[in-house]
């Protein structure tokens, strides 16, 4: 089976994120059919339709041409008020821009939501599967990713210390690459 690149998308800038933390384990647990990137979305200026029919800012491009090239995109997201982050929303307009040119049509999907709370921010997991169906993105049904209790998840170096979430974690790797070959394979 080849290997297949993954855009990592994090919805949260905070150095010190339970997301992006989550990205990393991820990253290193990931079975050898992927390779996970983080591509960093917060130099991204906020979407104007305005860039489309003049210069297009650099970042834009940057961002379109990664995510265009990797073979499935793998989202983390916190919720903030019921929802995603602001930065990942704007992430997912720059990309899905110009209209009828999306660089995320068609790519196989898994969304992982890590927060603070007990319901593992349940909320901006389904808003963002919303969004994603949208972008014809077919997404990982099963397993759902809704980790909550995020400040006791990891040691001082990052990584996790609940054997039940490394477990699961990696049940939901596996299936994600999985789901990946049998869409990215289907689409060759």
């Amino acid at each position: 089976m080849p290997s297949r690149n993954v855009a990592v998308l994090v919805g949260s800038l905070r150095a010190a994120s339970y997301n992006r933390t989550m990205a990393h384990v991820l990253a290193a647990i990931a079975p050898d059919t992927l390779k996970l990137s983080i591509i960093e979305i917060g130099a991204l200026v906020p979407f104007n339709q305005d860039f489309e029919s003049g210069t297009t800012p650099a970042e834009y491009l940057t961002f379109r041409q990664t995510v265009k090239a990797a073979d499935a995109v793998l989202f983390l997201t916190p919720e903030y008020n019921r929802s995603i982050p602001g930065v990942l929303k704007n992430a997912i307009d720059v990309g899905s821009r110009p209209y009828g040119q999306s660089v995320f049509k068609g790519k196989p999907a898994a969304v992982m939501s890590v927060s603070l709370g007990a319901t593992g921010g349940f909320g901006a997991n389904h808003h963002l599967r919303q969004v994603l169906s949208y972008l014809d993105m077919p997404t990982l049904a099963q397993p759902e990713a809704y980790i909550g209790g995020a400040a006791g998840l990891f040691d001082e170096v990052g990584n996790l210390k609940n054997d039940a979430t490394k477990i699961f974690v990696t049940d939901f790797m596996k299936a994600f690459a999985g789901w990946v070959e049998k869409i990215a394979g289907s689409n060759q």
